[in-house]
């Protein structure tokens, strides 16, 4: 991160909401509005890496899913169980404040919702991601993420992969 002073924590009620804006205002509403509620009701998880006290720089979240067999790409399915549906992790938002762009914040707050999946005692084939965009997408291809075959807006990481990082 560039040797700014970020601090990772799970969201709390002291964490100050109202001031974060990203790029994307649907991002920024389900900070401000939604995510207390889905932590509450347990359907997301949501880690936020702090500045300056309070401060959110940047938030990312975490929720169980599963992989269809037949959606990931043959080289890959191959390789596992019979089973319709493979666990997954999800993360199922990733957002950095425009203050804290350019400081490797995203990059970070991928890799440690990549290493909250992996260290996690719940089995989890992958990390997966909807991306919002090709920007986004290109985003997580850089990171090593694969595209299903069918919509290549939808990517994934096998945890053993990102493991060896």
């Amino acid at each position: 991160m560039s040797g700014a002073p970020f601090r990772l924590a799970s969201l709390d009620a002291g964490h100050d909401r109202a001031a974060f804006g990203s790029d994307s205002e649907p991002l920024n509403r389900y900070l401000r509005e939604q995510v207390t509620q889905d932590v509450r009701r347990r359907v997301a998880a949501c880690f936020v890496a702090l500045a300056d006290g309070p401060r959110i720089a940047g938030y990312y979240t975490l929720a169980s899913a599963s992989l269809l067999l037949a959606d990931l790409p043959a080289s890959t399915g191959k390789k596992l169980p019979r089973y319709p549906t493979v666990p997954a992790v999800r993360m199922g938002r990733l957002a950095v404040d425009q203050a804290f762009k350019g400081q490797g914040l995203g990059g970070a707050l991928l890799a440690d919702a990549l290493d909250r999946a992996a260290c996690s005692e719940i089995a989890a084939f992958a990390l997966m991601v909807d991306a919002k965009d090709e920007t986004a997408a290109a985003f997580y291809r850089h990171h090593g993420f694969i595209g299903l075959p069918d919509s290549p807006l939808a990517l994934f990481l096998p945890l053993a992969t990102a493991q060896r990082f």
